[in-house]
């Protein structure tokens, strides 16, 4: 079931204490980026992030979650409705995230 842009406008609503959190549709899902960083997604109206080294620190008993078949599970964030906790997560995960590779034309 794709995400609605309902809950990504949400999502998008609670982050709007940080500058540069945009997204792209990809499949009728939703990529987040940070600063220029993919962080995680929208996948089934679940924000799911990248399992890197401070999002497990700062989720240390999160769940797991696939966000379509064949991918690498991912932290699921249950916590949506703090915005002070959701930016802390993303600033905490902005380090371990990898620069985004550039694209040969």
């Amino acid at each position: 079931m794709p995400s609605s842009k309902e809950y990504l406008h949400f999502i998008l609503e609670q982050f709007s204490p940080l500058k540069d959190v945009t997204y792209k549709p990809m499949m009728g899902e939703f990529l987040i980026y940070y600063r220029g960083k993919l962080v995680g997604g929208i996948y089934d109206d679940r924000l799911l992030v990248k399992p890197v080294r401070s999002a497990i620190a700062y989720l240390p008993h999160a769940e797991y979650s696939l966000p379509y078949k064949g991918a690498k599970e991912m932290i699921n964030v249950d916590n949506v409705d703090d915005k002070a906790f959701l930016a802390g997560l993303f600033e905490a995960m902005y380090d371990d995230l990898p620069m985004p590779k550039t694209q040969k034309r």
